[in-house]
């Protein structure tokens, strides 16, 4: 029976970086499997007319596939991702970062998974990042070496919340994370993780070890600019405050949805981000020892000093540095067979 509505809807949340928008429909477009519709809401962004203008161009080309909206105002992050889940129409949402890209095949490989697996709610990608140019990967992120399904409820939660950050290749099921839509955690830059836990707890995830999307590892970031933003981050980078900003509000999402449960979620997430810490420390390691120091006490005082490999993840990296622990880590990773397990960088801007 033919479906109604596209089984994808292809999120995009557009600030700027219009010169990175051409290579991304490409990706999108060269796609074998073809049941698909392409969203993008523009957020008010100083290059929205180039914007609007290659989205008109791929339109004429593609007609009747490419469904372009412009916010009145700048929304930030967070309530243009939940602008993107109301505006589509597709089953799933696959987002997709404005400057990276969809790997070959990816569209119908999940095609694939998702008609052999019932009631799923989301899936957990692979990815892989790259600098200059795709073809130069410096690093693929796969978490486990096969593909998996993972129960509704806290189990499919804690192995998805924290694995949830990078928005390219975020696969939700499109109603149930419509269902969900609140403005409770805008500013957080988090409002997938909300999504996560909330559609999570009715419908089962499914992990894939085949890499779905490379993400642009060379562009600042563009947070700041919604007032629900402004103070936290500042364009351009991650302040010590912004990450500080970050990992409470990831905290303060599962907290709530933890509340009034004895499923000991909220305590899983947390000695999961506790275990991996290292990403949420790894752009702040330059930072005087005085500075540092002061970073990881707040970080502790949010709960994270009753883990040991918290502790032994701030001292570790910030004696050896960036560099060597980026080095380090990829040495264990590989001989255990496994990628590193990052999840924090936010690709594109809301």
């Amino acid at each position: 029976m033919a479906r109604e509505h596209p089984r994808f809807s292809i999120c995009i949340p557009a600030y700027n970086r219009a010169r990175h928008l051409c290579a991304l429909l490409d990706s999108i477009f060269c796609q074998d499997y073809k049941d698909f519709e392409v969203v993008v809401c523009e957020d008010d962004s100083p290059e929205r007319r180039q914007i609007a203008a290659i989205v008109e161009s791929y339109s004429l080309q593609y007609p009747g596939i490419i469904r372009y909206h412009e916010n009145v105002q700048n929304l930030g992050y967070d309530a243009n991702i939940r602008n993107l889940v109301a505006q589509a129409s597709g089953e799933y949402c696959f987002f997709m970062g404005n400057d990276d890209l969809m790997c070959s095949d990816a569209l119908s490989h999940i095609a694939e998974i998702l008609d052999r697996h019932a009631n799923i709610g989301l899936v957990l990608k692979s990815y892989a990042w790259f600098d200059s140019s795709p073809e130069k990967i410096n690093q693929e992120i796969r978490y486990f070496d096969e593909e998996r399904q993972f129960a509704s409820g806290p189990d499919a939660i804690t192995v998805c919340f924290r694995r949830s950050g990078v928005i390219s290749g975020y696969i939700i099921h499109r109603e149930a994370a419509h269902a969900a839509a609140t403005d409770r955690f805008d500013g957080s830059l988090y409002y997938q993780l909300h999504l996560t836990a909330s559609v999570l707890s009715s419908k089962d995830a499914v992990f894939t070890p085949r890499v779905l999307v490379l993400c642009r590892n060379s562009e600042p970031p563009d947070f700041g600019t919604n007032f629900k933003e402004a103070g936290a981050f500042t364009r351009g980078s991650y302040t010590p405050g912004a990450r500080l900003t970050m990992v409470d509000g990831a905290l303060s999402i599962i907290r709530h949805h933890d509340k009034n449960s004895d499923r000991g979620l909220a305590e899983a997430v947390m000695r999961d981000y506790a275990n991996y810490f290292y990403p949420y420390i790894k752009d702040q390691l330059s930072l005087k020892p005085s500075d540092f120091l002061s970073l990881y006490l707040r970080f502790a005082r949010m709960g994270f000093y009753k883990y040991p490999l918290f502790h032994l993840n701030c001292l570790v990296a910030y004696l050896l540095g960036e560099d060597n622990t980026d080095i380090a880590t990829r040495v264990v990773r590989e001989r255990l067979g496994r990628s590193p397990q990052l999840g924090i960088r936010h690709s594109g801007k809301g």
